[in-house]
């Protein structure tokens, strides 16, 4: 099975940032980090990826759109998110 594939929107300051980070590290997860603060390239594809969330973060697993920080704490404590790593991407 692959590693999978995490990507975080993220800005500078963001205590939610912060919490879904140190949750998917906890859970020994790996992310890619993409800063829409330093990217205008990476805000315009996080808001088309979201559908217009403009708030951060914006939490993508395997491609699949996770949501901020509480959609991602309510996917770890109901099982969701165990079921979206797990998911083969090879």
């Amino acid at each position: 099975m692959s590693p999978p594939n995490i990507e975080m929107y993220t800005t500078t300051v963001c205590p939610y940032c912060t919490a879904a980070k140190r949750l998917l590290s906890e859970r020994g997860l790996v992310w890619t980090e993409l800063r829409i603060d330093r990217d205008p390239e990476a805000r315009m594809a996080m808001l088309s990826r979201s559908m217009g969330a403009r708030t951060v973060p914006q939490i993508f697993i395997n491609g699949q759109r996770v949501g901020g920080f509480e959609e991602l704490a309510v996917a770890d404590h109901n099982g969701t998110l165990q079921s979206l790593i797990e998911v083969d991407t090879a």
